[in-house]
């Protein structure tokens, strides 16, 4: 049954009959692709998996060949004899030891189980050679046995009266008649057991590895960071507020270089116990391979992991902290009634000089109320640094309280338009000069230097306070841009940018009403020109605002919030200084007195008095974030489709179009609906030439079709907008209220909530990071990677909780490509690149350095004697220096051969430590007269292992 399956299984590969192919060319094994498929078959109850491995070959024609097939060897039997690829550096074992481009191994299903016993062996050996006769299959067909670490195997391949056998020693103590050429050429020949007197030629290929570990007399580049140095702000050559990169430790641990004599005949050379011709200077052919180090600890990787890790921290900052950090000192709890009047009382703050020392001074105080002083996590000179860095503007020296807009904000510079800038759209994380983004980077600092995530709290706690200081004292926030929150940025900047409308709007009403109360001459009170004289002090303002703040403020009240209609009539009275007011039914407001203009419309009249169209000042639409965004169409999706549910919306959506409106009234005594929509929606207001009873062309215009609908929106808003300036109206925008929305939102993040805020920032900086380091070293494979982290990352950051795996691979391939920059660092210093003054050397060792990254195993050109074999060379002779030690005696036995003995302790080389010999014959066998048929043995001796590979051909036909 065995054998029948496994016959199954080569009859479905398609593996039966004559296998043609041409012969192997140089260097194949390794730059071409193996395939394998897999099967599985039992013996009984045990449970075997059946492997092909073949190399991808194109398809040979087949013109002629044919008649050739009676006599041809197998084309296994031919690559047993192939010399191209010897040694090669990446492939099945079986591959190295036999020089094969397709086998079938048999092997136990179950990585733990093996066959150890040899009848057991024997008997599936003797299936393996009935299945291959029974189906005439020519690809050699093997069986592991004994465990798997020792790579065990024994096989056959079987042909047409041909037929060779694959046998292995595998000895964990080496005979020491076999440490040398001699002894090998022994053993192979009484294996041969040939007949014939003179016997035909062995062709030998010789292969010694050395490895060099003694990297000493280069010291590795980069040291660690000095951690007290950051207060200078700078951080072990780290510039402070940039992320810091490179290995800690050597990323290169080993240089293995193999000398290679790949043809050499029986005789030409000596290499007994007692003397060797094998001299790796005289080598024909050097090979490198470089071993790296498995994970070496990278800065850049470890800043990453680490701030990943707070984002599992469950703990909320007060927690952290101890209990009521942000208590005052007095009141246990104070009544949050009284703190929100306080906030909004209107008389004017008085404003200390803003300096770093106040800024940390109130919550020193009240952590230092609730332990001991030195307790608190972050000392006062990296709180101010970080400070500092962080609000640059903190430490000009303020005039009189206020500072001007420019200096405070990187958002007036326009930004530079360049693609790794714009990367914070993709990743959805913040611009790189924002403070959002400098923020980030110091919580990776403080969380990687100075306490983890007890640092950050205390930083962000800082934070949060210095965000009210600016609030209440009516300070921007530096580094973020102007206008509305940016969706493109992360949450957290959004909500900065939020904080920093809600100051301007506050500050501009704060000094519109300093200036009206300043500049208010008894005589005129109201006066309109005088407004427009102060708009015209300060042209800033206006093109800022877009309306003039200082005509706002008349009233000693900012803003009557939500006025019944009586107290409006009232209000309005008192204001224009006339007796009787706008009757609800008076249609006629021409006696009121026009309000809240910002200037003549330029074009336009108005239709019926007649007079010029006054542009108003109205009031911005609120700026919103996306959360917010969000809630509101949540709210408006509720409403549902009931006619009810569908005006409602609609009256949720015009309240900004309501207080155009109401300005537009105001500015306009006299005006209608069209005279607005003229103003407000230019295409909503047809226009067409009509001759006139007396003959001559006059323009009429009429609203468009979707403002004559029947109880129409913009009809409905208008019966109602009452003339009130929007100085007056119920204030769209309620900035202390959603001032103190966004304050409760920043004092409730937890470290945790906020490095997933912060994360994107810290992988968008880090990504620009490896780009600069790349650029330096110009390593083509890092920039293909580079370029997939980016498209993998914008994917996966722009969903708001992207899954802890995808950031995990985010991270690892950052960490990876850094690893290799690093590699390639090392590897420039050991090759002296830098130092090079030959261009053409130089360009040779540079692109020999990054094959050796690229590459598993890259050749030296002029082996021992080129510019970089040289290099190789003089680095074996210093670390021989170095060990220039007496080896012991045991050493001596175990290395086996006689070399250092015989050359003394100085020689420039160390005993290799990998011996690989391929002897390769075509011998008659069993019988003289056999057809001669090819004979290889593959050795191969390291410090703890010794294996022999033998493929031993006979003639089935004639013995």
């Amino acid at each position: 049954r065995f054998i029948s399956k496994v016959e199954e299984v080569l009859n479905d590969w398609k593996l039966i009959g004559v296998s043609s192919g041409k012969p192997l060319e140089k260097g194949v094994f390794t730059t071409g692709t193996w395939e394998e498929k897999s099967d599985e078959i039992s013996f009984a109850d045990f449970k075997f998996s059946v492997t092909h491995h073949y190399l991808v070959q194109e398809p040979s024609d087949k013109d002629g060949k044919e008649e050739l097939a009676e006599d041809a060897l197998p084309l296994p039997m031919q690559d047993l004899l192939c010399m191209n690829n010897d040694f090669p550096p990446r492939a099945h074992c079986l591959v190295r030891w036999y020089g094969l481009r397709e086998f079938v191994v048999i092997a136990p299903a179950a990585n733990n189980e093996a066959v150890v016993s040899e009848s057991k062996c024997n008997l599936l050996l003797s299936s393996i050679s009935i299945a291959l006769g029974n189906t005439g299959c020519q690809v050699p067909l093997f069986v592991q046995i004994h465990q798997k670490w020792r790579r065990m195997y024994a096989g056959e391949c079987q042909g047409p009266g041909v037929r060779t056998d694959f046998e292995m020693v595998h000895l964990r103590k080496v005979p020491s008649q076999y440490t040398h050429l001699s002894g090998l050429l022994e053993i192979f020949k009484t294996k041969i057991g040939c007949p014939l007197t003179p016997l035909p030629p062995v062709s030998m290929a010789i292969r010694l590895t050395y490895v060099l570990q003694d990297w000493q007399q280069y010291f590795w580049p980069q040291q660690p960071p000095d951690i007290d140095a950051l207060v200078g702000g700078e951080v072990g050559g780290l510039e402070f507020g940039k992320l810091p990169f490179g290995a800690c430790e050597d990323p290169i641990s080993e240089l293995h270089l193999a000398t290679t004599w790949p043809h050499l005949a029986e005789g030409i050379i000596v290499d007994n116990d007692v003397y060797s011709d094998l001299d790796p200077m005289q080598a024909p052919q050097w090979s490198v391979r470089v071993r790296k180090a498995d994970n070496p600890q990278c800065l850049l990787g470890d800043f990453l992991t680490e701030f990943f890790k707070l984002c599992r921290r469950k703990e909320s900052t007060d927690e952290i902290l101890g209990r009521s950090a942000f208590e005052e000192e007095g009141k246990e709890v104070a009544d949050i009634t009284h703190a929100l009047s306080k906030l909004t009382e209107p008389a004017p703050v008085p404003i200390h000089k803003l300096s770093v020392t106040n800024m940390v001074h109130s919550a020193k105080k009240k952590i230092r109320k609730h332990r001991g002083v030195d307790e608190s996590p972050l000392n006062n000179d990296v709180l101010n640094t970080i400070l500092l860095f962080l609000f640059p503007d903190a430490a000009d020296k303020l005039t009189d309280g206020f500072e001007s807009r420019a200096n405070t904000s990187a958002g007036n510079n326009p930004p530079p338009e360049n693609e790794d800038y714009n990367l914070f759209s993709q990743f959805k994380s913040a611009p790189s000069d924002s403070l959002t983004y400098k923020l980030a980077l110091c919580l990776c600092m403080i969380n990687f230097y100075h306490g983890g995530v007890k640092g950050v709290a205390h930083l962000w706690q800082e934070f949060v306070l210095e965000m009210r200081y600016r609030w209440e004292n009516n300070y921007l926030i530096p580094g973020l841009a102007n206008g509305s929150p940016d969706l493109r940025c992360c949450l957290l900047h959004q909500k900065l940018q939020m904080l920093n409308c809600c100051i301007e709007r506050k500050k501009a009403r704060d000094e519109g009403k300093r200036g009206s109360m300043a500049d208010r001459s008894p005589g005129a009170s109201g006066d309109g020109a005088k407004g427009a004289e102060h708009s015209g002090d300060n042209p800033d303002k206006e093109k800022e605002f877009g309306k003039s703040w200082e005509s706002w403020s008349d009233s000693e009240d900012e803003f009557f919030e939500c006025l019944s209609d009586t107290e409006d009539l009232k209000g309005n009275g008192q204001e224009n200084g006339k007796k009787g007011g706008a009757k609800e039914g008076n249609k006629e407001p021409v006696n009121l007195k026009p309000e809240g203009r910002l200037h003549p419309h330029g074009k336009l009249m108005l239709l019926h008095p007649g007079e010029p169209l006054y542009v108003p000042i109205t009031q911005e639409p609120a700026p919103m974030t996306e959360d917010l965004l969000e809630e509101q169409s949540e709210v408006l999706a509720k409403l549902g489709t009931s006619a009810e549910g569908a005006h409602l919306r609609a009256r949720m959506q015009s309240a900004c179009l309501l207080s155009d409106m109401e300005s537009f009234k105001a500015a306009n005594p006299g005006c209608c609906l069209e005279d607005f929509v003229r103003w407000y929606s230019p295409r909503d207001y047809i226009e067409e030439e009509v001759v006139d009873e007396k003959g001559n062309k006059v323009i009429r215009g009429e609203l468009s079709a979707r403002m004559k609908i029947p109880s129409n929106m913009w009809v409905e808003a208008w019966e109602t907008a009452k003339p009130i300036p929007a100085r007056r109206q119920k204030r769209l925008f309620d900035d202390t209220r959603e001032a103190e929305k966004v304050l409760h939102y920043l004092a409730v993040q937890k470290p945790a909530d906020l490095a997933r805020h912060l994360l994107p920032c810290i992988i968008h900086a880090a990504v620009l990071k490896v780009k600069d380091e790349e650029a330096l070293e110009d390593i083509s494979s890092v920039k293909k990677i580079i370029k997939q982290i980016i498209s993998h990352a914008s994917k996966v950051l722009r969903f708001p909780n992207p899954e802890d795996k995808k950031l995990e691979e985010i991270i690892a391939q950052i960490m990876s490509v850094e690893a290799t920059i690093a590699r390639a660092r090392s590897l420039k210093a050991k090759f002296g690149v830098e130092k090079c003054e030959n261009e053409e050397e130089k360009e040779d060792l540079q692109r020999f350095v990054n094959c050796l990254l690229e590459q598993p195993e890259v050749s030296v050109v002029g082996a021992g004697r080129g510019p970089a074999g040289s290099i190789i060379h003089k680095l074996f002779v210093n670390a021989q220096r170095v060990s220039a030690v007496p080896p012991l005696e045991e050493d001596l036995r175990r290395s086996g051969s006689m070399e250092e003995r015989r050359q003394g302790v100085q020689s420039e080389f160390p005993p290799p430590t990998g011996r690989e010999v391929i002897l390769r014959s075509a011998v008659p066998r069993p019988a003289p007269y056999s057809k001669a048929l090819p004979q290889r043995m593959y050795s191969v001796l390291t410090r703890e292992d010794f294996r022999l590979a033998g493929a031993f051909s006979a003639d089935t036909t004639f013995f």
